[in-house]
């Protein structure tokens, strides 16, 4: 058993090494339920796509998963069938509008906190070769803290916290940053606000986060932008279909496009980026352990 382990980390080593793997994976979290988090999930997901990259949606959310409703499709296979052995990773991804991508986590991320060891190798080893094929992975997490979303959190490259100008929001999400950068400095973390009715809402729920952050953390946060409260939103959820497909020209999708440009302009370290990319699922699956 523990041979047949060792194999698939060299594989895993192996392969990740021999490719120039430009994945960027994002695992999005909230404070608390109810702020949007998924449906800011799909629908920026989509403004990327549809500004010509690849990328993939990985519903990590225990019990809660919904991307695939809010997009109207229902998937074939999920996380279990692959944990089974039943399928493989590129077998379980289910696409949608504009071939975005889905991987329906279902029962199988249940499933992943009881895995043998050699399990997880082989998870980690068919997720791997993931990395490369898109350029973007996300991780839509379950609300709050939990040991799944801190390991995930722990092994992405940037950490996006969904919250809303409610106070009992704005103090979930710095209580989810606290906690989360006390076990690891190294987090990196961006901050969008949801369902707001001014910019100068956004930016005054946002700057109380950073103030926060900065004087007790010594954390700097960037605010990737703020998404209107709009009526059009709770219209598409109830079409199962992304508010940025079925109502292009509302408030929010003129936000969620200016959200995705001002992520794409940022500046990446790319040494950190290219150590980090190479053994992500099997860092993710070591600490499930």
């Amino acid at each position: 058993m523990n041979d047949q382990a060792q194999g698939l980390r060299n594989l895993i080593k192996s392969q990740n090494d021999s490719s120039d793997n430009k994945t960027k994976v994002l695992t999005i979290t909230s404070g608390k339920g109810g702020v949007g988090k998924s449906n800011f999930t799909l629908n920026f997901a989509l403004a990327l796509q549809l500004k010509g990259y690849k990328v993939l949606i990985f519903d990590a959310d225990i019990g809660m998963a919904n991307i695939d409703v809010l997009m109207g499709v229902t998937p074939k296979y999920n996380l279990y069938h692959l944990l089974k052995r039943e399928k493989n990773i590129k077998e379980i991804i289910t696409k949608g509008v504009h071939d975005l991508q889905i991987i329906s986590g279902g029962s199988g991320i249940q499933e992943l906190l009881h895995l043998s060891q050699t399990d997880l190798e082989y998870f980690a080893y068919e997720a791997s070769k993931l990395l490369g094929s898109v350029d973007f992975i996300l991780f839509d997490t379950g609300a709050g803290l939990t040991q799944q979303s801190l390991n995930l959190m722990m092994s992405s490259h940037e950490t996006i916290v969904v919250t809303t100008p409610e106070p009992t929001s704005i103090t979930d999400a710095y209580a989810i940053i606290k906690m989360v950068h006390s076990m690891n400095q190294q987090i990196q973390f961006k901050m969008v606000v949801n369902r707001v009715t001014t910019q100068k809402e956004g930016t005054l729920t946002s700057d109380k986060i950073k103030m926060v952050a900065k004087q007790f953390l010594n954390l700097d946060i960037s605010t990737l932008g703020y998404i209107s409260e709009d009526v059009h939103i709770s219209k598409a959820v109830k079409k199962q279909e992304p508010f940025l497909m079925a109502y292009p020209n509302c408030s929010a999708s003129r936000d969620i496009h200016s959200l995705s440009r001002f992520f794409l302009s940022e500046k990446d370290d790319q040494n950190r980026l290219n150590t980090n990319v190479k053994n992500i699922f099997y860092k993710m699956i070591r600490m499930l352990k």
